[in-house]
């Protein structure tokens, strides 16, 4: 009860410091003002959250609030359980972190007063979703984040790009918040009984919870990044400030994955078994859809902004695998599949958040986000090129980094598929862990090109070679970020024992105890089967780096030479000379743009003699959008012209459209009792 009040007061106290942002916002102390209580309210709702989750060893210790605000029948219902004291870890870390560099990072906003009093407004939104209990209290507080958020996206309203990234954003948030409002509807009956605790009482009926099952993948999907839901992810997340743009992708998506989570893991009751096949298919097609989008990208934060979509595509395989287990009643397996999805979770929010302050690095030091006009980075900013590196490597899922533990119990997981009865599961599964496989192997390769066009090579820009490294607040930022990538990867058995009373309440069975295994190795089934220990890895590595850095050292010539870069026999001097962001993707994107991109290259090469350049040309087409969205948003326009008369009633027929809308609601309200 007391970790419980701690945080409500904490996300109260973050509501009053948006109200004294409104007035300061203009004041020269505003920036330090508002951030610094922001860090200091979310490091003490970190503080206990994570007091909450460490001593929550049984599902049964819960506390829940009761406050007399909200429905006057119903009131707020509050409640903090393991489930949600790993949620509200994940993102009052986010936001304590966030605030730090912001605090160097705010110095460069040119329009404070429009970023500061929505920052500590979507940070305490966050916060009630999470504890929220009952319907409302989650709607309401789910609507608040995402209100706080788009004013977040239009701080730079005035670029076009920005103004319709901010439109089609409320747009998909209004449509998820529509259908999980009709998916509570559904929770709730007949009796209108609001409560968590009385939906998760409840007794549904297999076509309410499928019902169910398919408006919340939609609702809260479309807030995460499910294909095809994502479309407005790629424009939203970049337009927003860095370190927003930071919690938006590291922190809100997570917040969607919890309200996925506890409805279906929690209110829903036990779920059918083709409730994991829908869940596994699209995630295991969103994984692959985003990291291919990602390895086409140019634009650094919408290149970050597709990696997501793709990580959201893994927690949710693990998800729809920790279904399917469950429905067949294998707990242990279960149990796996919810460990590693939860352990993606808190890593995609780790390596994303240290990424994306990496990207606001760059673009304070120069100005710019398009990887193409970037490179030599490594040289004028060296303490956030290794940290941006440590960040790579932990997104492409390579040991000894965190990563790789999570993706590594997702394939355990699917080797556990062939215990499952259903011939749809046996063939199902190891198809989407193909598919996973294929979107590790693209995201190293797309981080490949991340790092090695950005920080490597030769300036390409004036202001690239003037970039100077970022302030001490955003470096510490993202100093602990680093650290942690590591550390959740050589100690990974630290955090799968620290989530196994999610597994606990939600599967009823959990993994075995990892921090009794010598030599700190983590064991997901048995030994017999498999096992990783990230710390003799991390040993491994750093020993034989060291070695033969020794040997070269030691042995090789002492001289030092230097020359100029063999370039095909033509040594130019120009930049231009280098291997680019575009012409690194260029193999992939002839393997899998006809199909995926629809991608067509146009060159025009002039003969021998002419004078003229040659031009290349690059055409592509997102399919769900053009296919999609483009038709839907044709439909409204053409719906609302033929509809545009109903302004013009008079009022006899005004009064006849209203009574025959009474009429058809009463009949359905009748045949639905």
């Amino acid at each position: 009860m007391i970790s419980l009040a701690a945080i409500l007061l904490c996300s109260v106290s973050l509501f009053a410091t948006a109200a004294l942002a409104v007035c300061i916002a203009r004041s020269k102390q505003a920036t330090k003002l508002t951030y610094g209580l922001s860090f200091c309210l979310s490091a003490i709702a970190f503080a206990a959250a994570i007091g909450a989750l460490v001593t929550m060893a049984s599902p049964d210790a819960i506390s829940t609030l009761v406050l007399p605000i909200g429905l006057p029948w119903l009131g707020s219902h509050f409640r903090l359980d393991a489930l949600s004291a790993f949620f509200l870890t994940v993102v009052n870390f986010g936001g304590m972190l966030s605030s730090l560099y912001a605090l160097g990072y705010g110095r460069h906003e040119h329009a404070p007063h429009r970023v500061l009093p929505f920052f500590p407004a979507f940070v305490a939104g966050m916060n009630l979703v999470i504890l929220a209990d009952d319907a409302f209290t989650f709607l309401m507080s789910w609507e608040f984040m995402s209100l706080a958020s788009w004013a977040l996206v239009m701080a730079h309203h005035r670029d076009t790009g920005n103004r319709k990234a901010g439109y089609l954003y409320i747009v998909m948030a209004s449509f998820g918040t529509l259908t999980l409002l009709l998916a509570f509807g559904l929770l709730a009956g007949p009796d209108g009984n609001y409560s968590f605790t009385t939906m998760r009482a409840a007794d549904h009926a297999p076509l309410t919870s499928g019902l169910v099952l398919v408006l919340l993948l939609i609702g809260t999907g479309s807030k995460a990044g499910l294909v095809p839901l994502h479309v407005w992810l790629p424009r939203a997340h970049p337009a927003a400030p860095s370190h927003v743009s930071a919690l938006m992708s590291g922190v809100m998506t997570k917040v969607a994955v919890y309200g996925f989570i506890r409805v279906v893991f929690d209110l829903l009751g036990a779920p059918a078994w083709w409730f994991g096949i829908i869940v596994l298919a699209i995630g295991g097609i969103t994984a692959v859809l985003g990291i291919l989008h990602a390895l086409m990208e140019s634009d650094l934060k919408r290149l970050l902004a597709y990696s997501t979509i793709e990580n959201i595509g893994v927690i949710f395989v693990s998800l729809g695998l920790a279904l399917a287990f469950k429905a067949n009643g294998m707990g242990l397996a279960a149990a796996l599949a919810l460990t590693a999805a939860l352990f993606h979770v808190l890593n995609h929010s780790f390596f994303k958040s240290l990424l994306f302050f990496g990207a606001g690095a760059m673009l304070t030091a120069t100005g710019e986000r398009d990887i193409e006009k970037l490179g030599g980075l490594i040289h004028r900013m060296p303490v956030t090129a290794v940290f941006f590196l440590a960040g790579c490597i932990a997104i492409s899922a390579l040991p000894p980094f965190n990563s790789f533990v999570s993706e590594w119990l997702t394939f355990q997981a699917v080797l556990q598929s062939p215990a499952l009865p259903q011939w749809g599961s046996k063939l199902l599964v190891p198809a989407v862990g193909g598919l996973l496989a294929l979107a590790a192997a693209l995201g190293a390769a797309c981080f490949v090109k991340v790092f090695g066009v950005t920080f490597l090579g030769r300036p390409r820009s004036v202001l690239v070679e003037r970039a100077t490294e970022v302030d001490r607040f955003s470096l510490a930022a993202m100093s602990v970020l680093a650290f942690l990538c590591l550390a959740a990867g050589i100690l990974p058995g630290v955090v799968i024992d620290t989530l196994a009373p999610l597994t606990l309440s939600l599967i009823g069975e959990r993994m075995p105890v990892q921090t009794d295994i010598p030599w700190l190795s983590i064991v997901p089934i048995a030994e017999a089967r498999s096992s990783y220990n990230g710390l003799l890895v991390f040993l491994f590595i750093l020993f034989s780096a060291s070695f033969t850095a020794y040997l070269v050292h030691r042995f090789g010539s002492r001289c030092i030479r230097r020359a100029p870069a063999w370039d095909c026999g033509f040594p130019l001097s120009s930049p231009a000379t280098q291997y680019t962001a575009s012409s690194f993707a260029q193999p992939i994107r002839r393997v899998f743009g006809t199909l995926i991109f629809r991608a067509r290259d146009r060159v025009n090469m002039p003969p021998p003699g002419d004078l003229r350049p040659a031009r290349f040309a690059l055409e592509m087409h997102d399919h769900i959008w053009e296919g999609l969205y483009l038709p839907i948003v044709g439909a409204v326009g053409f719906a609302a012209e033929k509809l545009n008369y109903l302004q013009f009633l008079t009022i006899r027929r005004y009064l006849s459209l209203v009574f025959l809308t009474l009429v058809l609601l009463l009949l359905v309200l009748a045949l639905w009792t």
